[in-house]
């Protein structure tokens, strides 16, 4: 699973002969149940194992987690994929000075009750994309049981913390295979779906 991206750009520069030539993948936009939780979801996963084409030299990766169709695994809105495309392509191929991506995630540190997220490529700092309160983000103990949090935006770092997780260890962020999710950098473009945590398989949810 997770060398199918990898194992695609190999092969295309080799079947085409042209050496090691840009390769830029898309991320899969939400398909399938949606949920504001983490939730048990193998379309999840996928995106997770695409970020292995990154291993790769002279490779980039775009997110497209806000323009996926729950019921239409092909979501009409191809031109934004186009714009987005255009725009890594224009920094990493062409040398502008271009905005590519969204938040991505750095690192996660337990502060007490609740977990500190912090991100790169923020630009000027993080927004929630509707101007509400962020959605999106997990909690889990050592029960590895997910909880919806509350999440707040410091700086250019998220708070995230959770009444039912009173001694967090793991945080995720939009993993669901349609998730309700709307943390965004300066530039607009969503932030990627993140989980700080390597358990193996699939995640657990609270019932």
């Amino acid at each position: 699973m997770r060398l199918h991206s990898r194992t695609a750009a190999g092969g295309w520069r080799h079947a085409w002969g042209q050496g090691d030539f840009p390769f830029y993948v898309v991320q899969l936009p939400g398909f399938g149940a949606v949920s504001e939780d983490a939730v048990d979801s193998a379309w999840a996963e996928m995106r997770e194992a695409q970020t292995a084409a990154l291993d790769l030299s002279n490779t980039g990766l775009i997110c497209t987690i806000d323009l996926g169709e729950p019921g239409n695994v092909h979501p009409r809105n191809k031109s934004e994929v186009e714009v987005r495309l255009l725009r890594i392509a224009l920094a990493n191929t062409y040398g502008l000075d271009v905005d590519y991506s969204g938040p991505n995630f750095l690192s996660a540190a337990v502060e007490g009750n609740r977990i500190r997220v912090r991100f790169s490529d923020t630009g000027t700092g993080l927004a929630a994309r509707d101007g509400g309160p962020l959605r999106g983000f997990s909690l889990a103990g050592e029960d590895r049981v997910f909880h919806k949090a509350i999440a707040r935006i410091d700086g250019e770092t998220v708070g995230v913390e959770s009444e039912e997780v009173p001694n967090p260890v793991a945080v995720r962020y939009a993993w669901a295979s349609t998730p309700v999710c709307n943390l965004v950098g300066a530039s607009g473009l969503p932030a990627w779906p993140l989980r700080s945590d390597t358990w193996p398989g699939i995640t657990t949810q609270a019932r």
